[in-house]
């Protein structure tokens, strides 16, 4: 205890205590030692190619390896690299890295802390920086001011990859303490997102996030989502503008996700909620054991629901990192085998033949290029795999100007029916049905509306009256269209032979 009372007095001794922490850790230097898990040997052989596949390009490139250790991942990336910077602050563990990797000639070993002032990287000098399991054991401020000397010290378009448990211990050692930051994903996400630089000819730079999700290998073996690492890309400022900043900042913010979630029921943003979700993943006939890719997942109501009923392993990936960071923070302590990724699924890429079934709610919408995806759809599939599909869609001929502004302020990409059909054959897969749900969306909508008045008073306290009012008039317009014969709900299930 008393470590821990020193880890709250100051930096300086947090570092001591983490100090003492790794060197009573690093008397035995194993990987069982580094990883504090009985079972590391295991997971290490399924984890670390795991997360080296998640490394963008780094072939004959600078890479600085912070938290390097006693060199798990030191001798893969020495493979690649042009050159390596394998640094620790645990003199042991750094010793035995360079015993062990030392033959690699592009390899060069220091033992340094990362917080220290004295350890100088040239700005602009690194294309890689890689940790494993290190930013959890410095303070918030440690991370906010490492995550700003990390984007100093990286050339433009160059990556940061790190790794970190959250929320809770993952690894079964015995420990008399344990000062390690067990932190929100949130809080990670936050800090890294808002680090900006100027060069000295006046150029702004931040980070824009790559990817996010969680390690497989711990999903798989642990049911355990905590195992959450990113990777973060330095762009020019003004190159940052992306769809993921829309979504995020005004599509689904945190607020609004609460507020539709509030509508939809917990673990929902979608239409309907549980109840459709229950009538339409019958329709998939799922077994145990397969896999599933979920294309829009939001914040994983319908990936629990698919995993506890029937046994599935879930992949499911969301371009909102907000989305993706309130599933993550739900699913801690379910157990269940889902495994949430942010990415955006036109730039995503997985073996052929994965999947048993790739599931999309009312996503699609946003995406321009469907062939193309579809196409990818069809080769992530198994033989005799299914895809389904709900999604909006709009009736043929000219729009009112109302859902044609509305289409255009949310930059929609919505189709008819038979153009949706049309592109699921030219993708390849067969037996497509298509089938016009808007009486079940009007149903829903009506029964959500029902609710909302029922729980008015509820739904003002946590929000307010505005948030309330707004949220009625939107779903009475969506009925409108609806009635109108304008927006169109479809439900699409193709098959690949």
């Amino acid at each position: 205890m008393a470590h821990l009372e020193a880890m709250k007095q100051g930096g300086e001794d947090e570092r001591e205590v983490q100090r003492s922490y790794w060197k009573e850790h690093c008397v035995n230097l194993s990987v069982e030692s580094m990883m504090l898990d009985s079972n590391a040997s295991h997971l290490d052989k399924e984890e670390r190619p795991e997360v080296l596949s998640l490394l963008p390009s780094y072939e004959g490139k600078s890479v600085l390896e912070l938290g390097a250790g006693i060199g798990r991942f030191t001798a893969e990336l020495a493979q690649k690299a042009g050159q390596l910077l394998a640094v620790d602050f645990i003199e042991s563990a750094i010793k035995k890295n360079e015993n062990t990797n030392g033959h690699h000639k592009n390899v060069k070993f220091m033992c340094a802390d990362v917080t220290s002032p004295n350890l100088h990287i040239s700005e602009g000098s690194v294309d890689l920086i890689f940790s494993n399991w290190l930013l959890m054991y410095l303070s918030d401020e440690e991370v906010k001011n490492l995550a700003e000397r990390m984007v100093k010290w990286l050339n433009v378009n160059g990556c940061i990859f790190f790794r970190e448990s959250c929320f809770h211990q993952s690894g079964d050692s015995k420990r008399k303490y344990n000062p390690t930051h067990y932190r929100e994903p949130r809080f990670y996400t936050k800090v890294f997102k808002e680090c900006h630089m100027s060069d000295d000819n006046g150029n702004s730079f931040e980070l824009s996030l790559v990817g996010c999700k969680c390690i497989g290998a711990y999903v798989r073996n642990k049911k355990n989502q905590n195992q959450i690492c990113w990777i973060w890309q330095k762009v020019k400022s003004q190159d940052d503008r992306r769809f993921q900043r829309f979504l995020d900042s005004v599509e689904y913010n945190h607020k609004d996700i609460l507020l539709y979630e509030h509508v939809y029921g917990h673990g929902f943003v979608s239409t309907g909620g549980l109840e459709t979700t229950r009538e339409i993943v019958a329709k998939l006939g799922l077994k145990p054991g397969q896999k599933v890719l979920d294309v829009g997942c939001g914040i994983g109501g319908g990936d629990f629901y698919m995993a506890e009923n029937f046994d599935v392993e879930v992949v499911a990936i969301d371009l909102s990192i907000n989305m993706i960071s309130l599933a993550i923070e739900r699913a801690i302590g379910l157990k269940y085998a889902v495994e949430f990724e942010c990415v955006d699924c036109t730039k995503k890429s997985y073996p052929d033949k994965t999947f048993d079934v790739i599931y999309s709610r009312d996503t699609l919408l946003h995406i321009k290029d469907k062939p193309t995806l579809f196409r990818s759809f069809y080769k992530w599939l198994k033989p005799g795999g299914t895809l389904l599909i709900t999604d909006y869609c709009k009736s043929v001929g000219s729009l009112s100007v109302e859902y044609a502004e509305y289409i255009k302020k949310r930059g929609y990409y919505i189709h008819d029916m038979k153009a949706y059909f049309q592109m699921l054959e030219n993708a390849g897969f067969d037996d497509v049905i298509a089938v016009d749900q808007t009486n079940l969306f009007l149903k829903t909508l009506q029964m959500e509306l029902n609710a909302l008045e029922n729980k008015k008073v509820d739904f003002i306290d946590d929000f307010s009256e505005d948030d309330y009012n707004e949220i009625v008039e939107r779903w009475k317009a969506k009925q409108m269209r609806g009635v109108a014969g304008e927006q169109i709900w479809g439900l699409f299930i193709a098959k690949k032979k």
